[in-house]
């Protein structure tokens, strides 16, 4: 069985189309495509189903891919065994809060599978570091920045809540309703102002930290929360997401760092984080929840 097919297997079963994994893989399509068709062929079965929005594995599919995952993973281990060993290469990385651990782990993971020898820290994003992941507004204006990510965010309400009904909710929907707050969050500081400013207010039930709390709390009927439209969240069938008819809760999130040229160890970030966002800006948002479009150059460069 031809490794490479099961490597495109991977990105693209992880990727969720054939576009991401060539990019992923930094080959064309058609050779995605082929390689995945002939492992098809091999094994006699379909794995993955092409539709418009992308593909979707088969049962087969999603058989498949822990086998093929342990099989990458042995074969790294193997070449690793009896590869002379490298220099290691140190990279500090700030991580704000809340970027969500589905996503991050994805990125981090794939970064670390391309450098050779990295030696990756993650620090507070105010400690001294290469680059941090955080939101635009935060970049300090001598920093380059590449966006990775865009968050809308919508308001969680337990399923069943009769506010569920409404496709878009007001401001005034939120006074006296049962809430969780989070702090740090900006996007929560922006709803305060917002309630404040329209003589409103929520009755707060939970304060704490986490989106992943929050969503918890929700889910258990203590409330409802601010939180972004994650996949994972959207796809929570505990709970109903509204966005606010306000479209004012969004944040574009990306990597900041000041050396004119990046270091050899920090590009290949940089890479990922770029076709991120450009499939992303491809694929849209997701949710049903309209967004303003931005281009990578429109964040590259620092302010004068």
């Amino acid at each position: 069985m031809d490794i490479r097919s099961l490597r495109y297997f991977i990105a693209a079963y992880e990727c969720g189309s054939i576009s991401g994994a060539s990019r992923r893989c930094h080959v064309a399509q058609p050779s995605v495509s082929t390689a995945i068709q002939q492992l098809e062929a091999r094994l006699g079965v379909r794995l993955l189903e092409r539709h418009r929005q992308g593909i979707t594995a088969t049962e087969a599919g999603h058989r498949l891919y822990p086998l093929a995952m342990r099989l990458s993973a042995e074969l790294r281990a193997i070449d690793g065994l009896f590869r002379t060993s490298t220099p290691a290469t140190p990279v500090r990385l700030g991580l704000m809060r809340s970027l969500g651990a589905h996503r991050m782990s994805r990125l981090l993971k794939e970064y670390v599978n391309r450098v050779e020898g990295l030696a990756l820290t993650l620090v507070n994003p105010e400690e001294p570091c290469d680059a941090r992941i955080v939101r635009a507004e935060e970049r300090d204006a001598r920093e380059h920045f590449q966006p990775i990510w865009h968050d809308d965010y919508v308001i969680a309400l337990p399923a069943g809540h009769p506010l569920t009904l409404k496709a878009r909710l007001a401001l005034e929907d939120l006074d006296g309703l049962p809430f969780i707050w989070r702090h740090p969050c900006a996007a929560m500081d922006k709803l305060g102002k917002a309630l404040d400013a329209a003589g409103l207010s929520c009755q707060v039930r939970a304060r704490l930290r986490t989106i992943e709390y929050a969503q918890g709390l929700v889910a258990a009927g203590v409330g409802a929360s601010l939180v972004p439209a994650w996949p994972q969240i959207l796809g929570d069938r505990e709970l109903g997401c509204r966005p606010l008819a306000e479209d004012a809760f969004h944040e574009v999130i990306g990597i900041a760092w000041s050396e004119q040229t990046p270091s050899s160890a920090l590009a290949p970030l940089l890479a990922l984080a770029k076709a991120s966002w450009e499939a992303a800006d491809q694929a849209g948002s997701g949710a049903s929840i309209s967004r303003p479009r931005a281009t990578a150059a429109s964040w590259e460069r620092p302010s004068p």
